[in-house]
């Protein structure tokens, strides 16, 4: 058990039924009436953030939550397996737990958080930006090429489409951004 006065940034509890991680707080002395903490809670699962104050003392059931680095093996009708590189265990998880998991490609490092009593997967992350292979895009057209500002589909090398720059070809390997879907940078090779 913790109380308010344990509070910190990136700290987890259970509040109603949910695990909730502290995004930001904020200790109040009014000058009449008992202190009070206004905090900023974001649920582990959902990423939901919600306000809430707590009265000053009040106790917490404070959660252990561990980050861990997994290597994407394969996806089959389960989910995504993925393999801990340190103890090679392998595990699978639900597809939906990762956004945009259609720009994973084998390999692949994601960071997965649990419940460390429990062992239960909460959430996984993958990096802010993964390279891939353009497998096929159109043609850009002459005189188009130059100017960033106009976009063609493009396929990568997972299936997973996006847009692009005119003058990014088939074979190029380019940075996208896993959180927006968006072309950030040509890969020199």
């Amino acid at each position: 058990m913790a109380s308010t006065a344990d509070f910190k940034n990136g700290m987890c509890f259970m509040f109603k039924g949910e695990i909730y991680s502290i995004v930001s707080f904020l200790h109040v002395k009014p000058g009449k009436g008992p202190a009070f903490v206004r905090t900023k809670l974001k649920n582990v699962k959902t990423g939901r953030v919600i306000e809430n104050t707590f009265n000053s003392g009040v106790k917490v059931d404070d959660v252990r939550v561990e980050r861990r680095p997994y290597q994407f093996l394969y996806r089959d009708e389960m989910g995504l397996n993925v393999m801990n590189n340190e103890t090679f265990e392998q595990i699978s998880i639900p597809a939906e737990m990762v956004e945009n998991n259609d720009l994973m490609k084998e390999g692949q490092i994601i960071e997965i958080q649990f419940h460390a009593e429990e062992e239960i997967p909460l959430t996984a992350e993958m990096p802010d930006k993964v390279e891939l292979t353009v497998t096929s895009t159109i043609e850009g057209e002459k005189g188009n090429t130059a100017s960033s500002t106009a976009l063609k589909p493009a396929t990568l090398e997972t299936g997973a489409e996006v847009m692009v720059p005119m003058f990014i070809n088939e074979g190029d390997v380019i940075k996208v951004s896993t959180s927006d879907r968006s072309y950030s940078e040509r890969v020199k090779q």
